[in-house]
């Protein structure tokens, strides 16, 4: 247990360093006197090669999942790119419908046509509106048509409490949050392993910085992951963060170590006081879930295989009898990150007590 307390203000105190977070220590104490790490509605962590449960909170609370919806469009996405409906290479032509998303965006513009593998770079790291809109209406005709693959997809997959009215995650008009998407930390969780295990879906989140739009007049616009985990905690490489007001802060996350993966869902985070503090408290919380995730794997057995994909069975429409669903296509190369090792010595570490897990 001191090891992994260790390794945790390890952690921390380098991810306040990537991040610039460079208050001084006697404020940082200050602030964890409070022993107040903000709230969350639900949380789990799982191992991705068995589907076990490693550690969970309220998993099983029904909120919405805000821009994490995007995981699901990629899903449905790498069927269609699988099915040849579709490719990487195929030009989207932006219509206005998508232009108007708003919130989070890469600005598409009528006039303007992408290849869809461009477009999934610019949902997937910029997390844009406009992007997955485009892609869902190119992919299914439609919106409309496209949500209903992702909900087919739902239910193929196993995720029993979830209900997708969007392919980006953005509040209904309405912003009666039971009107929008919605889903458990749990569902998401399956979600995740799927996509881990069956699609390349880490080439694309795992990626920090990239440039959308090299060939516009006014020049490329520069985006940036939201997950702040990336390449500042061993071994994270995915997957996708969300926040709306209804939403809070919300992030699936995953981490390779040593040929072994643990998947990370919180959703619903607001920081100390219920305040809105741009996704410190949940990234502080994730940090620890991975963390907890690694120390309570069993050891690895020598030789373990890869996992092989994964799919939950569905009833075939002849027979009614288990189908297992085929694999995605798109590339099987998944990048890893090592784990970083801790330059500072213990003693040169802020004094910070992390708080514990609330809900």
């Amino acid at each position: 247990m001191n090891r992994i307390r260790l390794f945790l203000a390890l952690a921390i105190a380098s991810f306040f360093a990537a991040s610039g977070h460079a208050a001084s220590a006697k404020h940082r104490a200050r602030s964890s006197d409070a022993n107040d790490g903000g709230t969350y509605k639900g949380a789990i962590v799982i191992d991705a090669l068995s589907g076990k449960t490693l550690f969970e909170q309220n998993a099983d609370v029904v909120t919405p999942p805000a821009s994490m919806t995007k995981l699901m469009t990629f899903a449905v996405l790498s069927d269609r790119l699988k099915s040849g409906q579709i490719s990487l290479t195929t030009p989207v032509k932006i219509e206005a419908e998508d232009a108007k998303m708003g919130g989070t965006q890469v600005y598409l513009d009528p006039r303007e046509t992408f290849p869809v593998e461009e477009l999934i770079y610019a949902m997937m790291i910029q997390s844009a509106n406009d992007a997955a809109h485009a892609l869902a209406r190119a992919a299914a005709g439609s919106s409309g048509a496209f949500v209903e693959l992702m909900n087919a997809k739902a239910q193929e997959i196993g995720m029993t409490h979830t209900t997708f009215r969007s392919p980006h995650g953005l509040p209904p008009p309405s912003r009666n949050i039971h009107e929008g998407d919605l889903t458990t930390p749990r569902d998401f969780a399956t979600l995740c392993r799927y996509l881990v295990l069956n699609t390349d879906v880490l080439k694309y989140t795992s990626v920090k910085k990239r440039d959308f739009g090299t060939e516009r007049a006014k020049g490329p616009q520069h985006m940036e992951n939201h997950n702040k985990l990336l390449g500042r905690i061993g071994g994270v490489d995915g997957l996708k963060t969300g926040y709306t007001e209804g939403a809070g802060y919300c992030l699936s996350a995953t981490a390779e170590r040593n040929g072994r993966r643990v998947i990370v869902v919180l959703m619903g985070s607001f920081g100390p006081g219920g305040r809105k503090d741009l996704g410190k408290s949940r990234d502080l919380h994730v940090i620890e879930l991975i963390e907890r995730g690694f120390a309570a794997l069993p050891p690895a057995a020598p030789g373990v295989a890869a996992p092989a994909p994964v799919s939950s069975p569905k009833p075939s429409p002849a027979t009614g009898s288990a189908q297992v669903p085929e694999t995605s296509p798109i590339s099987a190369a998944q990048p890893s990150t090592p784990t970083p090792t801790a330059s500072a010595p213990a003693d040169d570490l802020p004094k910070v007590s992390f708080p514990s897990l609330k809900k």
